[in-house]
């Protein structure tokens, strides 16, 4: 009789393992930590155009020393950029993430205007330094707009996990202190072209 209760003991332990590796328990803290890792891609990609500025700054200077008002507006802008930090564990706050966007973009609308100064001058617009320059940061943005895109992916998918069945069943007692993820979307001067003035 003892060798079948151990057998039905060994049968009830694997049963519920496997029924609670299925029910979604591991759900939650996969998609925090995946989400965590895009925004690192994120961060790493804004992080990649910040370096990559101070060179353009530097070729375009030397070409177009008149403006002066559109690299000191790039300078400053990269410096608010790098200024505002988010951490995995301010994702969840969407004021922190909404400043990190808007210095993100007053960097991206200060480098649209560097960009389209370099029409003005043929000499630079030639100089192999800033044809370099420019593709990297075009190559850049590509790939901070996948970044974006996989962030806005992972966090959706981890927000949804929080609110659905059966996941909602733990997002509402083992953790019951995870809170949703802010999201990251465009602002509304991305939606308009850079405005140059001569």
């Amino acid at each position: 009789m003892s060798n079948l209760s151990g057998w039905r003991a060994v049968a009830v332990a694997v049963f519920l393992s496997l029924s609670l590796s299925a029910c979604g328990y591991n759900a939650i803290p996969t998609l925090e930590e995946n989400a965590k890792a895009k925004w690192a891609d994120v961060q790493s990609q804004y992080q990649r155009r910040a370096d990559l500025i101070p060179n353009l700054v530097a070729t375009v200077q030397g070409y177009a020393k008149q403006e002066k008002e559109v690299l000191t507006a790039v300078i400053e802008a990269r410096a608010k950029a790098t200024s505002v930090k988010v951490d995995a564990n301010s994702l969840t706050d969407p004021e922190k993430i909404k400043a990190f966007q808007d210095a993100q973009s007053q960097l991206t609308g200060a480098l649209g205007r560097l960009i389209a100064v370099s029409e003005a001058y043929p000499d630079l617009k030639s100089n192999q330094n800033f044809l370099a320059l420019q593709s990297q940061l075009e190559g850049t943005e590509n790939r901070i707009n996948v970044a974006r895109r996989d962030y806005i992916e992972a966090v959706r998918e981890f927000n949804t996990s929080l609110r659905t069945f059966p996941t909602l069943l733990w997002a509402k007692t083992f953790f019951a202190g995870t809170k949703p993820m802010a999201e990251f979307s465009a602002s509304d001067a991305a939606q308009s072209p850079p405005q140059v003035k001569f």
